[in-house]
């Protein structure tokens, strides 16, 4: 199995710690461990815990916690990762063989192609297409009907969407769903932005909507909790049990403390809270980001429905990668190039950051452009 470089972690992996102004991240500011706001008994349970080996799978208190997000599902429906990313790598390497063929929601992640490749999968995209009035990133359900065939092992898609930040609607599940059914393929929904929505109504998931369904997700983005690395896959019971050993060839277990701090975050009480933190960030630093690109005739965006992330058009005669190594080194700045998409002549702009950061950064980029034109 030969795996390709991953571009976009490897970009931010090597500089995101090096530059001033980094607005390649998906997600909000992270919180600080005080901000979890733990009372006095969890201060002093957390500071007894053992720092052995927990349940491999997640504490049975955790796996409860994150089963009441998907209705119907109990503990045994849930296996806990050490992160989203990890969440879709057991499930990838449970589903997929050599010559299977998975439809892939375009734009997105890049790590699902990754592995599929690795794996000799053949990887079918489905783009996404802006609709008629530029209000909406949206999916052609009718292409996708075509894509899909006999051949078909899975569909992925990825909603709330990065790098687009468009969520896919009830009935556009259903319909994804019912396509999905009529091959028997599986739907892998990978949810990790859901709980980020810019008006707080919930993005429904694909969770219940077919027999073979498999939703990933975890606390890095909408949570606000990265360095938790806590993720999680939801699915049918005798499937998660299989999942689990895909698991015990990767990172075999969650940290103690990790666990022990995701079910602070996801007690209910707990995800309310966290929730409302994001959800007013992109609130507020949205229209900084809005404000910005409505003044600047060159770039152009279809609005984010959820997500700290912004998918920008420009009309400068440069490649994404080529500007984005230009901004790191004139400007300090890191964002992420259309490029790591499949998808040049465009950014992907976070606007998760404080606002003194955000703004100083898109004085820095508008620097850069303005020279450019």
């Amino acid at each position: 199995m030969q795996f390709e470089p991953f571009a976009m972690e490897r970009l931010q992996s090597i500089w995101e710690h090096q530059v001033a102004w980094n607005v390649s991240e998906s997600g909000v500011e992270p919180l600080r461990l005080e901000e979890l706001a733990l009372t006095e008994e969890q201060r002093a349970e957390l500071l007894q815990q053992p720092l052995a080996y927990t349940q491999t799978n997640g504490t049975i208190e955790l796996r409860k916690f994150i089963s009441a997000l998907y209705p119907g599902a109990t503990s045994d429906h849930i296996e806990v990762t050490n992160g989203g990313s990890e969440a879709n790598l057991v499930t990838l390497l449970h589903l997929l063989q050599r010559g299977d063929d998975i439809v892939v929601m375009t734009p997105n992640y890049m790590q699902a192609p990754g592995i599929m490749r690795a794996v000799e999968a053949r990887v079918v995209p489905w783009p996404l297409r802006v609709n008629a009035d530029r209000t909406r990133w949206e999916p052609d359900l009718a292409r996708l009907d075509t894509l899909v065939t006999a051949r078909t092992t899975a569909i992925f898609i990825c909603t709330p969407n990065n790098p687009t930040g468009c969520r896919l609607t009830e009935a556009e599940l259903d319909a994804i769903g019912a396509i999905a059914s009529r091959v028997g393929a599986w739907v892998i929904s990978d949810e990790i932005y859901r709980g980020a929505e810019l008006d707080a109504v919930e993005s429904p998931s694909m969770w219940g909507r077919s027999d073979r369904v498999i939703v990933t997700s975890g606390l890095s983005k909408a949570y606000g909790l990265p360095g938790l690395r806590i993720g999680w896959v939801a699915g049918p019971p005798s499937t998660i049990a299989e999942l689990w050993g895909v698991h015990d060839y990767t990172s075999i277990a969650p940290g103690a403390l990790n666990d022990r701090l995701a079910r602070i975050a996801l007690a209910p009480e707990g995800r309310e809270r966290l929730l409302a933190r994001t959800r007013g960030i992109i609130r507020a630093n949205y229209p900084i980001l809005r404000s910005w690109l409505e003044k600047r005739a060159r770039f152009s965006h279809v609005p984010p429905e959820a997500g700290a992330i912004a998918f920008v058009k420009y009309a400068h005669s440069i490649n994404s990668t080529t500007l984005v190594d230009r901004l790191r080194k004139e400007q300090s700045v890191l964002v992420v190039p259309g490029d790591h998409f499949d998808m040049d002549g465009h950014l992907r702009i976070g606007f998760g950051s404080h606002p003194e950061l955000l703004t100083g950064a898109l004085d820095r980029i508008a620097e850069l452009m303005d020279a450019l034109a």
